[in-house]
């Protein structure tokens, strides 16, 4: 029964993988077909456009002098490390949790990789509604933004549910 436990682990851990890979697959094409400051229109509301993120989300922090590159690297460390801690131990949560885990796992390495190798975060997609956009993000901003939705849902279900029904 552990070998299966261990063996579920570590297929979480290849689906983590799997969104670094899509992840830079995506920011490499991005880097190689636009230009900085270029926004190139797909459909109405979404656009491709270039954007090196040196701060977190939305840039918080953007413009704080270096400091934070290598601070968000360390915080994407031990939170990966936690979580890779998690997805191989046996029996420790459920598979929806912990497919949660594999999503925020994989996003957090993608953006890890380009802090360490380039001091910025690689961003391409812009959404909008008229003047309204959200902040450009990426392949790995949507795995660890899907993550965290699937482990707040499972952590809210889990809440709901009798004990011992898991």
């Amino acid at each position: 029964m552990r070998l299966k436990c261990d063996l579920a682990g570590s297929l979480y851990l290849v689906g983590a993988g799997a969104i670094v890979v899509l992840d830079r697959l995506t920011k490499q094409l991005a880097v190689d077909r636009l230009d900085l400051g270029e926004v190139y229109t797909v459909v109405p509301g979404f656009n491709l456009a270039l954007v090196l993120n040196e701060g977190a989300a939305f840039g918080f922090l953007a413009e704080s002098g270096g400091w934070q590159r290598w601070f968000f690297v360390m915080v994407g460390v031990v939170i990966s490390a936690l979580i890779t801690t998690t997805l191989l131990r046996p029996g420790a949560a459920s598979g929806f949790f912990r497919l949660g885990l594999m999503f925020i796992l994989g996003g957090a390495v993608g953006n890890i990789i380009d802090r360490v190798s380039q001091g910025y975060v690689i961003d391409f997609v812009d959404l909008h509604w008229q003047a309204w956009h959200w902040p450009a993000f990426n392949v790995a901003d949507v795995g660890i933004t899907v993550g965290a939705l699937v482990v707040l849902f499972d952590v809210f279900g889990s809440l709901r549910r009798a004990p011992g029904t898991r």
